[in-house]
């Protein structure tokens, strides 16, 4: 995981808060004028902070707070340079003049936080953080001006509160010198939060889509529903949020979108990287992810973190209320029997003083009929987001997610030996039945079909199906109907078949539009797949 951003954008405390949430190690580096400062985390928790603005070293703090004279601090940086700086100085302390690491953690424990304190001044600058599967050898003792590792790490997120805290009464950079009663309990206690405080606060929700347009119409509608509602594009910020809530004692209903970027950029599931992170923190929270289509594969993970999955209405179709206010009543219901179950949970926890008593089914899967817009706007960001997939299925994802601003229904296969097999699709109806008739269409290259041609020229083709066996064992997975029009575009790469998308307008059998830049992206889509068949093998 890698993480960067402007200061001006997402703050320092937001960014502790999600490293912190997400347990990882590395170092944050946050640059701001001319001055450069880094904070060091392991396992979440920050051990070690220098910053360009206060230099004082370990050596001086030592002897300022009375734990070593000068005379041992002189031996010790003597004893230091001899061996050539090949151990730190607070270890040397201990071993070699019998000075208590127990004071020595106290002081370095006061000094990293006053720096990280402090960072919470630079309001300007930008941030990055990169994680380093260790970080005990990550410097050099001679450049670390404060040449010491916490052994018990400080909790971000209290560092995070007392910085807004003091950010509110200084309004400057000018900290106060002395640490407050929170701080000393940071100092002193270190304590690492618990997995859940969970309170039985109820009409909270709290909504995460990139796409602003449908994140704006569901949090009015949820507005006018009832809930208190926070709204957020990003997934950085959710964690935040969240974080905040649930040590407030308060416990939202998380409402978060399949297909957006993930924290680093890395690929396009940051819904399911979002709950993952929720379900390893805060284990009873409730959440929903949502889709404009459907994939068995990543529903199924969703269902497995005990989450539920709801399709979401197009972009396009936001704005006909016939569409979209089914969706609302479907989610508004979801919301209730979470909350019941929650409360159904919490009693038999009460009476028995147990927790399996959770064992309300999980509500079926609703289905959504889709429209077409102008998704030309859309092959930039799309291609962005196929740079660095998580996984073929993540392509995939991405194929249906770009088809469906063109397509009123679509079919993704795969192609592997010869053998051609259903993997995801949107639009067909009947919710999960729909898709389980996709999964199970299964034939070969070799037979007659409405694949045959595109599967030699290697091309996009929009053709009237012939009707062969085949053909009408796909039109029968679909529903029955036949479209007048299909488009069949062969995913290639280095002349490789590796997939077919298979898509059509029906009902309305409108012509089909813009071809070209549909096959555009089934290329690229082909060149990562086939990247991704290199690293596997």
């Amino acid at each position: 995981m890698s993480l960067d951003g402007n200061l001006e954008d997402l703050g320092l405390a937001e960014v502790l808060q999600v490293i912190s949430l997400s347990k990882k190690s590395g170092v944050l580096t946050l640059r701001s004028g001319e001055h450069e400062a880094e904070v060091v985390l392991r396992d979440g928790q920050v051990v070690r902070a220098s910053s360009s603005m206060l230099l004082q070293s370990l050596g001086e703090l030592l002897a300022k707070n009375a734990v070593i004279t000068p005379v041992v601090l002189r031996k010790a940086l003597a004893l230091q340079q001899a061996e050539g700086f090949r151990e730190r100085l607070g270890p040397i302390l201990v071993k070699n003049f019998d000075v208590s690491e127990e004071a020595i953690e106290k002081v370095a424990k006061n000094r990293v936080a006053e720096v990280v304190l402090s960072l919470f001044g630079w309001t300007n600058g930008s941030f990055e953080f990169k994680t380093r599967d260790t970080v005990d050898t990550a410097y050099d003792t001679r450049l670390d001006p404060l040449q010491f590792m916490l052994n018990q790490g400080l909790n971000p997120h209290l560092l995070a509160m007392e910085g807004m805290k003091r950010q509110q009464i200084a309004k400057s950079d000018n900290l106060p010198p002395e640490l407050s009663s929170e701080l000393e309990n940071i100092v002193h206690e270190s304590e690492t939060p618990p997995d859940d405080i969970r309170e039985n606060v109820k009409k909270q929700l709290i909504i995460v889509d990139d796409d602003k347009p449908t994140l704006q119409a569901i949090e009015t509608s949820m507005r006018d529903k009832g809930y208190d509602v926070c709204a957020m594009a990003r997934s950085e910020e959710a964690l935040a949020q969240i974080d905040t809530m649930i040590r407030d004692g308060e416990s939202p209903t998380i409402l978060a979108d399949l297909i957006m970027p993930k924290m680093d950029g890395s690929g396009v599931l940051g819904g399911i990287e979002l709950i993952e992170l929720l379900r390893r923190n805060f284990k009873k929270l409730n959440m929903i992810i949502m889709s404009d289509f459907q994939h068995s594969e990543a529903e199924m993970k969703v269902l497995d973190m005990e989450c539920v999955f709801i399709l979401k209405p197009r972009r396009s179709d936001i704005a006909k209320e016939e569409l979209f206010t089914p969706f609302i009543d479907k989610l508004t219901e979801e919301i209730g029997l979470l909350e019941q179950k929650a409360d159904r949970t919490e009693e038999a926890v009460d009476e028995a003083s147990q927790s399996d008593a959770n064992n309300a089914e999980i509500s079926s899967f609703s289905s959504v009929k889709y429209g077409t817009t102008d998704g030309a706007s859309l092959l930039k960001s799309m291609l962005e987001e196929l740079g660095s997939p998580d996984s073929w299925n993540s392509v995939f994802l991405s194929v249906l997610r770009f088809a469906s601003e063109f397509l009123s229904r679509a079919v993704v296969f795969s192609v592997d030996d010869r053998v051609v097999r259903g993997v995801g699709q949107y639009g067909v109806c009947d919710g999960k039945a729909g898709h389980e008739r996709i999964l199970a269409i299964t034939f070969s290259l070799d037979s007659d079909s409405m694949f045959s041609e595109p599967s030699k020229t290697l091309r996009v083709s929009t053709l009237k199906p012939s009707m062969t066996p085949v053909d009408s064992h796909i039109f029968t997975q679909l529903g029955g109907e036949v479209p007048t029009e299909v488009f069949i575009g062969p995913i290639v790469s280095n002349s490789t078949l590796i997939g077919f998308l298979y898509g059509d307008n029906t009902p309305e059998n409108k012509p089909f539009r813009e071809v070209e830049i549909l096959e555009t992206f089934l290329y690229q889509a082909g060149v990562v797949m086939e990247r991704n068949l290199r690293i596997d093998a």
